[in-house]
């Protein structure tokens, strides 16, 4: 990143990924303000929002360096009509907020990150999806139809970015695969808890590609797309080597020492889901996302492959 410190402001910023890259900004001294619905004590500056309207919140974007925009209802839910209103409007309407605000600054931002998902790529098992030849999902036969909704959302979330009005900043859209942490309630945590309870074994069929970014190399890819300039357009952010659901959960057992690792049929996760409020597309769509762009443009992974990042979240 660069030498001085920056001005940092993170929409959406209060969540798992929110808080790995304030913590990590913080730490590198730069000046960071998390915009939240919900604003709370924390070493960082928070400051309230709605995530709609340009009030109390635009003079943060005017003079600052960056803009990382994670704003967005979670996606871990039952996908019932207010649910699908609510992910949808809630990240078009925040986008198109933060567009009109920065199109009013004196001195715009620099640079916007813009959270997106791998999961705007195609449930696929022959290739890999990467941002110059991957295929975008909405039209793979045999797939529940409930699965086009997450590629609209992701496919809207880009396009209010990308029409947005800002000829001064730089725009790049983070295609992020799941972020492994240690952080309670993470995704990491979830699927550990899972293997703990006995269920670290197939999936359904188990072919399903699980794509994935160690946090270490998630802050370093944002903190290395923000000192970049010459970067624009979409960004996989994903480690390069994603890899079967089967042998995904059977490293994290082997690295955590279970043993029991007891298969779950497609219906038993239906039946799951419906008690845990959340939808079997997390579990069995095959994200197999490389980082095309990031690889060809020289970043360099600290963690590559799941053995060695998996370890390490356990230590």
């Amino acid at each position: 990143m660069n030498d001085r410190p920056l001005r940092i402001v993170i929409p959406g910023g209060s969540g798992q990924i929110g808080s790995l890259l304030a913590r990590a900004f913080q730490r590198d001294s730069h000046d960071v303000s998390v915009l939240s619905r919900r604003p709370a004590p924390a070493p960082w500056r928070t400051v309230a929002w709605d995530g709609r309207t340009l009030a109390g919140w635009v003079s943060e974007l005017d003079g600052a360096d960056v803009v990382i925009n994670l704003a967005g209802r979670s996606v871990n839910c039952r996908y019932g009509t207010t649910n699908r209103h609510e992910m949808m409007e809630s990240r078009i309407r925040s986008t198109q907020a933060i567009g009109h605000a920065i199109a009013d600054c004196a001195h715009p931002p620099r640079t916007w990150l813009q959270a997106s998902t791998a999961t705007i790529y195609a449930h696929r098992f022959d290739a890999a999806n990467d941002e110059v030849a991957g295929l975008i999902g909405g039209s793979e036969p045999d797939v529940p139809a409930l699965w086009k909704f997450s590629v609209d959302i992701a496919q809207a979330w880009e396009r209010t970015c990308v029409e947005a009005d800002t000829p001064r900043t730089r725009k790049v859209l983070m295609r992020s695969a799941m972020t492994m942490s240690p952080d309670a309630g993470g995704p990491f945590a979830v699927l550990l808890r899972h293997a703990r309870l006995g269920l670290g074994g197939r999936a359904a069929s188990g072919r399903q590609f699980v794509s994935w970014i160690h946090h270490e190399d998630f802050v370093r890819a944002v903190s290395w797309l923000i000192a970049h300039d010459e970067v624009e357009g979409v960004v996989n952010l994903a480690a390069p080597a994603p890899l079967p659901y089967t042998e995904f959960m059977r490293e994290l057992c082997d690295a955590a020492g279970i043993r029991v690792r007891l298969p779950t049929p497609a219906w038993l996760l239906e039946i799951g889901a419906v008690f845990l409020r959340t939808e079997t597309e997390l579990l069995l769509k095959s994200r197999r996302v490389v980082p095309t762009r990031l690889l060809d443009l020289g970043f360099d992974f600290r963690f590559p492959r799941w053995r060695e990042a998996v370890r390490d979240l356990l230590r």
